[in-house]
């Protein structure tokens, strides 16, 4: 028996209940990312970075950031042409809020067909037990602490054509597979992915096809289309020193942080993910990710693992009707599921927790002196920023990087930064070297709450 064939509930009852888990989710995760926006807890890298490429997009230019490095074309660091979905949006409310806002319905959009699947297998009250569980992962919490991201695109596009896999709707899988491929150039080997499940379960036209199509998008795009808007001609991330060993298998599972990692990735299903071959389009991800010699990819912060949590829950929602010969696991697995959810939020803690600690929504001082310093930059200035007021100022001017490289010769009418200096992503000695090359240029136009702003001389 697949999900397919569960006919439990009434169709409109999924529907209203999985919007509603949707809202509620969306609510949570737009409180949290945007109180740390105001909280000066989001970066220039990476937020402030995606909203100068959705800004270009939105004046109908080129997707140009110049934190990246002055008249940096992001096209050639990643391909996430996708994000010009967002340049109406932007259009109409300008600010690092609307990418994070978007990012949050972007989460909450996936959680409606992982939802509306459980409550057709397991029924209401487990189906929406298991939705909160799949919207609190901490995947999912991970990606939204920390800034925005274009791969909040891939985890409702995954979730619609992993649920579309499990149901045997397979032309709606394919359809919803294929925007993939312009969400980031590692997403390509994911398609592919799906296109070999579609063989596994006898859809081998489809399947082929859809793989095939998958393997030559990805190849072009690393080899041809990013070296093509990159200075340097060329795809940065194939480049590295060999991690954990020189031998294939000591890349691939060293160190045990990896390990750590799957276990943490399997644990919220309760193990049961592994009886669906859906989790075969994990593999993709895990693959490069461990293979590559950046540590920053082994573990579980960061958003690197928004995408494989609806793979693993929807993997799971797909073995669930198999274990009908177990039917008291089948009726405990919701709340289970759920409860490692709520724990791992509140106990671990996971990033939502923090909405129910009051110090996060009091009145910073220092915040308020910031933004009122930053309020006397005039809109349409250029201002080198450091890594924490970058995302302040995105919106309205053109930001670059402070310290930037000590041979650029970017001379802005402004420079912002704070201290203590590690707040900004820079050491104390970088800083200093930087303002000793400013001096004689700028002078000080006011300080209050850590954050000093300097004016370039007339």
């Amino acid at each position: 028996m697949s999900p397919a064939d569960v006919t439990r509930t009434p169709a409109p009852v999924p529907r209203r209940l999985s919007w509603l888990t949707g809202i509620v989710l969306f609510t949570l995760y737009t409180a949290w990312s945007v109180s740390l926006h105001r909280r000066h807890e989001t970066t220039g890298f990476d937020l402030g970075i995606f909203e100068q490429a959705v800004r270009g997009y939105a004046g109908f230019g080129r997707p140009v950031a110049d934190l990246k490095a002055p008249g940096f074309n992001l096209l050639g660091d990643h391909f996430h042409p996708i994000l010009a979905a967002l340049a109406p949006v932007y259009r109409l409310f300008p600010g690092p809020v609307t990418l994070l806002v978007a990012q949050a319905a972007l989460i909450a959009v996936s959680a409606v067909p992982v939802t509306r699947l459980a409550i057709r297998v397991t029924g209401p009250a487990g189906g929406v037990a298991i939705g909160a569980a799949y919207g609190l992962s901490w995947g999912l919490q991970a990606a939204a602490d920390f800034d925005f991201h274009e791969v909040a695109f891939a985890v409702p596009l995954l979730a619609f054509s992993l649920v579309a896999l499990a149901e045997q709707r397979w032309r709606a899988a394919v359809c919803w597979a294929i925007p993939l491929l312009l969400v980031k150039e590692d997403l390509p080997a994911t398609v592919a992915a799906i296109g070999l499940v579609l063989v596994l379960r006898g859809r081998r036209r489809a399947g082929l096809a859809l793989a095939a199509a998958a393997i030559v998008a990805g190849v072009l795009i690393v080899t041809v289309v990013i070296p093509a808007f990159n200075p340097a001609e060329t795809y940065a991330y194939t480049t590295g020193t060999t991690a954990g060993g020189r031998d294939p298998f000591h890349r691939l599972f060293a160190p045990a942080e990896k390990w750590r990692t799957v276990l943490l990735l399997l644990a919220p299903t309760c193990l049961v993910a592994v009886r669906s071959p859906l989790l075969l389009i994990a593999l993709p991800t895990l693959l490069w990710r461990f293979w590559s010699p950046n540590g920053f990819y082994w573990g579980t912060g960061f958003h690197y693992s928004a995408v494989l949590m609806p793979i693993v829950f929807v993997a799971a929602l797909d073995a669930l009707p198999r274990l009908s010969r177990m039917p008291r696991l089948s009726r405990l697995l919701p709340a289970a599921m759920a409860g490692i959810a709520v724990a791992a939020t509140f106990l671990a803690p996971l990033p939502l927790s923090g909405l129910a600690r009051p110090a996060n929504w009091r009145a910073d001082p220092a915040v308020h002196a910031s933004n009122r310093l930053l309020a006397m930059i005039p809109d349409g200035a250029t201002v080198a920023a450091d890594n924490r007021l970058a995302p302040q100022l995105t919106a309205r001017c053109t930001v670059y990087l402070f310290p930037g490289r000590p041979d650029g010769d970017i001379r802005p009418d402004w420079v912002v930064y704070t201290e203590p200096y590690h707040l900004s992503m820079a050491t104390e000695e970088t800083v200093d070297a930087a303002l000793a090359r400013l001096r004689g240029d700028y002078e000080t136009a006011a300080q209050a709450g850590g954050t000093t702003v300097l004016r370039r001389r007339v």
